[in-house]
């Protein structure tokens, strides 16, 4: 009768306040193969946390660390 497993949160788990833009590597875990951001049912990310993913991703773009689209 189960849904599946409850996902949690890596960075709760982990007990990381902040991310950062720079950490491409960390940031790339949670891009689709066209770039696109993964969505927090999916991830499995909290809230806040999903918004500091978000907000980064956005940046590492805005910055050049990370492409916008994948061909």
């Amino acid at each position: 009768m189960g849904y599946g497993s409850r996902k949690s949160c890596v960075f709760c788990a982990n007990k990381i306040e902040g991310i950062d833009y720079k950490e491409v590597n960390k940031l790339n875990k949670y891009l689709t193969d066209r770039g696109k951001i993964v969505p927090r049912r999916i991830s499995g990310n909290c809230a806040r946390h999903q918004r500091q993913l978000t907000k980064a991703i956005k940046r590492a773009r805005s910055m050049a660390l990370l492409p916008f689209t994948v061909d």
